[in-house]
């Protein structure tokens, strides 16, 4: 069938049953889709139901809202079946392949972490202009000891599923890229973990042995981003709709909305409200699953 619907829930809770099953296709049968058998990627954690005759979008919202008011945590991708597995990943580091945010993180070593919190909160809403809040958090940072990043870094925990996502991908020819508007000490060194080909950030301005409060220009936003997933595609001959992009905050919303399958990972509101894809319950195994991944088939 032409279209694939996949519901997912959070690994580490499963309990994906054929009661929400059936439910999601009789929702697909009534807005007049033919529809397959169900395929378990993962037996209680991620299931396809091919479908035909219906709006990918259309039948992810119905979908999403009736199993939502039936209050089962589960994320729904509705998407056309041909080119479901992606050749190129492109993903945000703070929030979303990492736990927290290292600025942050750092700040805390200052002891301004709440202060500086407040101001990345904002920015990732896309309340703030990104780049004045960017040079207005690290100005704050200024005397800050060098020593701190190799500390701040001791702190950095990884999302769930985050190693799965990058290695199995990788492992299947995607080339992936992690790209962020954070800093280059914290990128290659997740980058190095998770199995990406290549990083980029921004980087501060060291002094003397501590942070000189400012940062190497020009500063790495939401454009770059864009066009790092627009620029790798072309490099490598892909068409859009064989990449993912993947991210949480405003800065990552025009890479979401211009790949293939762009993601908004328990998101920002802002950003969740107007991406396509949204994982809201899920790890970021929910991004294998979309792809048609089975779990037999992750790389560790």
């Amino acid at each position: 069938m032409e279209n694939v619907l996949t519901l997912i829930t959070d690994p580490a809770r499963g309990g994906l049953d054929d009661s929400t099953v059936q439910t999601a296709r009789e929702v697909l049968k009534g807005l007049g889709a033919q529809v397959g058998s169900p395929d378990w990627l993962d037996e209680g954690v991620a299931v396809d139901l091919p479908f035909e005759d219906a709006e990918p979008d259309h039948a992810d919202a119905c979908v999403r809202k009736v199993v939502g008011e039936a209050g089962v945590a589960a994320d729904v991708v509705a998407q056309a079946a041909g080119d479901r597995r992606k050749m190129l990943l492109v993903a945000d580091m703070d929030s979303t392949i990492v736990t927290g945010e290292t600025l942050d993180e750092l700040a805390d070593f200052a002891g301004l972490k709440d202060k500086i919190a407040a101001i990345t909160a904002r920015a990732m809403n896309g309340e703030l202009d990104f780049k004045e809040a960017l040079r207005e958090r690290v100005g704050m940072l200024k005397g800050l000891s060098a020593d701190t990043l190799e500390q701040c870094f001791t702190r950095v925990e990884y999302t769930s599923g985050a190693v799965e996502l990058v290695r199995t991908m990788a492992a299947n020819d995607a080339h992936c890229i992690l790209v962020s508007g954070g800093f280059k000490f914290f990128t290659t060194r997740v980058a190095a973990h998770c199995g990406f080909h290549m990083d980029l950030s921004n980087d501060f301005i060291i002094d003397d042995g501590a942070l000189a409060g400012t940062v190497v220009e020009p500063i790495l936003d939401r454009d770059t981003k864009l066009q790092t997933l627009i620029g790798a595609a072309a490099e490598r001959r892909l068409p859009l709709s064989r990449t993912l992009a993947v991210g949480d905050g405003a800065n990552d919303l025009d890479m979401i909305k211009a790949a293939g399958l762009g993601v908004a990972f328990h998101a920002k509101p802002s950003v969740a409200a107007e991406a396509r894809v949204r994982v809201d319950h899920g790890d970021l195994t929910a991004l294998l699953y979309a792809q048609g991944y089975r779990r037999s088939e992750f790389a560790a």
